[in-house]
């Protein structure tokens, strides 16, 4: 990996967002997220040429770094607000995560591979970003942390875990990609109150599985 953040480096960033603006984020304090988040930290030398392309890349354990437009759109929809507790299922590379931090949100991360869990939770710290990082089944949550402002879920899930919906605050949103281990429905749900829970699709996405009791198994 390379922890130099030159001139060009920052020139593609800029470039990224305009691009992303153009696919109609609209955010302005997402894109200067995506702005400032140095994407080239997550690759690998060899492929630092495919960091700010609009795509998905392999970061290993069959697991990917997010499309760029699909971190962008799931943190628009979450309409995050400095101060939000957002718990992120699906660590991955630490990408996501960095980006609400970015934000000023307060993240709790969980990750079910305890490979990609060891590197990003003693990588992020290097590069500025500090989380709450858990090795555990994101389908469950984390109750020790709940209740959320905001919950989001970076892989794709057979159905909506209730383990999750419990976990949210009044007025809170969860924002989930549901449907088979290939083509997800992207799903906004935002908690109305106790019993009420208001939900919106918002496109087709493709993501990794969500692996757990509440997903995959």
């Amino acid at each position: 990996m390379i922890l130099e953040d030159t001139f060009k480096h920052k020139g593609l960033r800029n470039s990224l967002v305009k691009h992303l603006a153009n696919k109609g984020i609209y955010d302005l304090s997402v894109l200067n997220s995506i702005g400032t988040v140095p994407r080239h930290f997550f690759f690998e030398k060899i492929f630092i040429e495919h960091a700010y392309e609009d795509k998905a890349f392999p970061i290993g354990e069959g697991q990917t770094i997010s499309q760029p437009y699909t971190v962008a759109f799931q943190t628009q929809t979450l309409e995050v607000k400095k101060g939000d507790k957002i718990l992120e299922i699906g660590t991955g590379s630490g990408y996501q995560c960095c980006v609400l931090l970015q934000l000023g949100a307060e993240v709790v991360t969980i990750e079910t591979q305890k490979i990609l869990y060891e590197k990003t939770k003693n990588f992020l710290p290097k590069i500025g970003y500090q989380a709450t990082f858990l090795l555990g089944d994101g389908t469950l949550g984390a109750h020790a942390y709940a209740p959320f402002d905001k919950i989001i879920v970076t892989a794709g899930a057979p159905t909506i875990p209730d383990s999750l919906i419990d976990q949210l605050k009044i007025g809170g949103v969860l924002v989930i990609p549901v449907g088979d281990d290939k083509v997800q429905k992207m799903i906004k749900l935002t908690r109305i109150d106790d019993k009420l829970i208001e939900k919106e699709e918002l496109g087709i996405f493709s993501f990794v599985p969500l692996i757990g009791e509440n997903g995959w198994k």
